[in-house]
Formats: structure tokens, C-alpha cells, sequence
């Protein structure tokens, strides 16, 4: 493991802090803040939600639909203007109509987070530090927990008339803490030469410790797009396996985020025994994310090993909960079946991670990282509407379909670092006749990165694959 410098000592004592409150992350089985608050809509419906609201057909379905259309459609410009602005500034329903006015705006102002924190990580940290500080973020699912508990306490109470339900104050509790915590992320968030937590000398050192990633400076408010790096995206592989990838991720995620808790009731569960089954899986999440954290920062290049061997268990339990009959003498076999999809969400994070580390270039970087959220909102949207009104409440066609496309993912994995591995080799094999030393190439390849150079133009960079780079 890398030596602790005073640097590294320096920022992640300040950024831990950070990155444990504000991270608002995107997928199940990890639930920070605005994730609970995006995901309560799962556990309200067992609470009565679709009842009091009239909603029929796949109107509900269409409430997760909504959600990532608009995150879709602003993802793109959000992008270009996290690379032009400055990071860090960037209710009551009744019925149908009313839902849908509401869970928009909730797609289009979500629409910049993860793309703006694999802005910091890179901006941040080295490339062999990126998965392990990425995975900060994801362990908040802690913060989950508390949720669930809180909701669980709600859901517990009795309530008279029809306008105080317990889903209604569930979204109270959950919309006021995210606009509490979004109000705190105004004055920590940014990169280090945003951020005034830090003094001259501290941002200095900030920005000269990612020289080494040869991806270029942290600095937004860059007014600078380079069309060539957009056409590269274009002729790159690597390009359309971060957003296949991502798309096929996000089916799964789409329905699980939707249909979740309802999957649970149809297994024989109560929506209070529901809340507390599901904090076990939060808690699986912890200690996942805690060792793979730990074992990328050991060994490095092992992210892509990760995410195709996380694959493997989401594809044998969805498979599982659909092939496995629904009965009262196999609820717990089913729920067990609903557990092991957990490692899941590593074969959609791990990836963002690869693109601060294997993406230089800022128009190139912003490109992928937009076509990769596509992708994710995409395949959201598809998992919320292949859960059919007409399959409650088991979904079997959908959870069928969640399955297939995780052994799909399996192969574009493998794909992926089939491809940067070839990649390596072809340069290692150039870099014998250039004729400079081991030095004088590590200097050019951090003047290339400096210079917002892209992998493909940068003869000296290498992707975040083997044991030991050769520069």
C-alpha cells in the first residue's frame, strides 16, 4: 500500500468528513441521503401510496420513468457546465399529476452529482487511490440504515384522515434532510482549487500529487472544448463498454428501486418486516464496500476482476426469485435470493471510476461521462417499465430480464479489459525503440497530461490495468 505522505494525510482527514455527509449516491443497495430520499418511493407504495393517490396501470412505474427522462435529458448540459462553472453551485401530492410534477425536478437537479464526484475524485486523488475513495461514498449506505429505521418508526405509528398517511411523513423526513445536507454541500464541496477550506500552499500541494495521473489540472470553470476529443469518443470502444455497461447495470437497478419492497411483500413479509429485512443488506454493503476498498488500494488493477465477478450473484438470485415458487414455506429462500444481488452496484460504480482514470483529456472525460449517465438513466428507466402491472405481484418477466442482462454485463467486462489490456501491450512494445529513459518518460507523460492531452494522444500514458507500469 502507498506510503502516507503529509499531503495525502491532509486531504483525506479534510475530505473524509466531506464525502461521508454530502455524497448522495444512486444505486439500492447503497442508500446515502439522496438516495433514500430518491428510493422511499419503493417503501411508501407498501404504505398505501399507490392507493391514496388513485394511481393505476403503470403510472407508478412511470414515477421512476419520469425521473431518470429528465436526468437524462439536462445530463449532458450539466456536464459542460460542471466543466465551466465553478462545482460546488451547481409536496404535497394528491394524485398522479401531482407525483409526476414532483419527481422531475428531482431527475433534472440529480442529474449532476455523480458526474460532478468523479469530477472531485479525479481532481483529488491518484489513480491508484480512485476506487478505494470512490467507495467512500458508496459506504454511506450507513446512512440507509438510520433511514430505514426512521422509516420503520413512522410506519409504526397511527395515523387518522387522509391527508396524514404514513408515506406522507416518511417524504417529509426524507425531502427536509436532503435539502438540509444539499445546504451544507454549497460551501464543502468543489475541487482544491475551488474549495475555501484550504489555504494557497494546501491547494499547491493538492494539485501537484495527481501530476502522476497525466490526466490534466483539477481547475473548472475551463471555457476551453475541444471537438477532437468529442470525434475520439466516438472511434474508442471503451467508450460504448462504459455505457453499455451502464445501461445494463441500471436495469436491475431501475427495478429494484421501483418494485423492491413491493418483490418483498410478495414473498409473505409485512411493509414494517420489509424496512427491517432490508437493512441487513445495507449492512452487507458496508463491509463489501469497506473490503474491496482496502484490497484495490493493496493490489492495484483489479477493478475490472471486481465487477465481473460482482455480476456472478445478482444474475444466480434474480434468476432464483423468478424459478423458485412463492410460497410461505419458501419466503426466507426467496429473500435469500433478494440478498444476493448486494454486490451488484461495484460493476456500475467501479466503472465510473474508471473514467477518471483511464479518460484523460476534459472534453473526453466530459463526453464519456455523460454518455455513460445516459446509459444508467436509460437502463433505469427501461427496469422500472419491464415490471408489468399485469405480472404483480411476483414480476417474474422482469425479474427474468434483470438476470439477463447481468450475464450480458459479464461479457462486456471481460470485453473491456480485454481491449485496455492489448492497449498496454502495444505501447510497452513502442516504448522499447523511443528511446528515452524511464525518467525523461515519465516527465513527458506528465507535461502530455498537463496539456490536456487524451490517451490516444499521449504515447506515455497507461491504463490503470497491470501490476507495475512500465513509466
Amino acid at each position: 500500500m502507498a506510503s502516507a505522505t503529509p499531503e495525502k494525510t491532509l486531504f483525506d482527514e479534510k475530505n473524509v468528513v466531506v464525502e461521508a455527509v454530502s455524497y448522495e449516491v444512486k444505486d439500492d443497495s447503497e442508500d446515502g441521503i439522496q438516495q433514500a430520499d430518491k428510493t422511499g418511493l419503493s417503501t411508501m407504495a407498501t404504505f398505501g401510496l399507490r392507493e391514496d393517490t388513485g394511481l393505476v396501470g403503470q403510472q407508478y412505474s412511470w414515477l421512476t420513468t419520469v425521473f431518470y427522462l429528465t436526468y437524462m435529458c439536462f445530463e449532458f448540459p450539466s456536464n459542460i457546465l460542471l466543466q465551466r462553472w465553478r462545482m460546488g453551485k451547481t409536496l404535497y401530492a394528491l394524485n398522479f399529476k401531482h407525483l409526476v410534477a414532483l419527481r422531475a425536478p428531482q431527475g433534472f437537479f440529480e442529474c449532476c452529482i455523480s458526474p460532478g464526484f468523479i469530477l472531485i475524485i479525479g481532481s483529488w486523488y491518484t489513480r491508484r487511490e480512485h476506487s478505494s475513495r470512490s467507495l467512500v461514498f458508496q459506504r454511506q449506505c450507513r446512512i440507509g440504515v438510520i433511514a430505514d429505521l426512521t422509516l420503520y418508526g413512522i410506519g409504526t405509528l397511527e395515523y387518522n384522515g387522509k391527508d396524514i398517511q404514513a408515506w406522507r411523513y416518511m417524504s417529509y423526513f426524507l425531502g427536509s434532510l436532503t435539502i438540509a445536507v444539499g445546504l451544507l454541500c454549497l460551501y464543502f464541496l468543489g475541487t482544491p482549487s475551488e474549495v475555501p477550506w484550504l489555504t494557497k500552499e494546501e491547494k499547491r500541494m493538492a494539485n501537484t500529487r495527481i501530476l502522476e495521473n497525466q490526466s490534466g489540472h483539477d481547475r473548472t470553470g475551463t471555457k476551453v472544448w475541444k471537438w477532437d476529443q468529442a470525434r475520439e469518443c466516438l472511434v474508442d470502444p471503451c467508450f460504448y463498454f462504459a455505457g453499455i455497461n451502464a445501461f445494463l447495470s441500471s436495469v436491475p437497478n431501475g427495478g429494484l428501486t421501483t418494485f423492491g419492497s413491493i418483490i418483498n411483500t410478495s414473498f409473505g413479509f409485512t411493509s414494517l418486516q420489509v424496512i427491517l429485512y432490508t437493512i441487513p443488506r445495507s449492512m452487507t454493503s458496508v463491509v463489501i464496500f469497506v473490503i474491496v476498498g482496502l484490497v484495490t488500494s493493496k493490489w492495484k488493477n483489479l477493478r475490472l476482476y471486481i465487477m465481473a465477478f460482482a455480476t456472478i450473484p445478482p444474475f444466480i438470485g434474480f434468476l432464483g426469485m423468478a424459478l423458485i415458487e412463492t410460497s410461505l414455506s419458501n419466503k426466507w429462500t426467496k429473500w435469500g435470493m433478494y440478498y444476493m444481488p448486494v454486490p451488484f452496484v461495484l460493476s456500475l460504480f467501479l466503472a465510473w471510476t474508471l473514467i477518471p482514470s483511464n479518460f484523460p483529456g476534459r472534453t473526453k472525460r466530459t463526453v464519456t461521462s455523460s454518455f455513460t449517465f445516459i446509459g444508467y438513466c436509460v437502463g433505469n428507466m427501461c427496469g422500472s417499465q419491464i415490471f408489468k402491472t399485469k405480472d404483480a405481484p411476483t414480476y417474474t418477466p422482469g425479474v427474468i430480464g434483470c438476470s439477463i442482462c447481468f450475464g450480458l454485463e459479464f461479457l462486456v467486462i471481460v470485453a473491456w479489459r480485454t481491449t485496455l489490456v492489448l492497449r498496454n501491450r502495444r505501447r510497452d512494445k513502442a516504448m522499447l525503440t523511443d528511446g528515452l529513459t524511464e525518467e525523461e518518460r515519465e516527465i513527458q507523460g506528465k507535461i502530455n497530461g498537463e496539456s490536456d492531452m487524451t490517451d490516444f494522444e499521449n504515447p506515455h500514458f497507461r491504463y490503470t490495468l497491470r501490476r507495475k507500469t512500465l513509466i
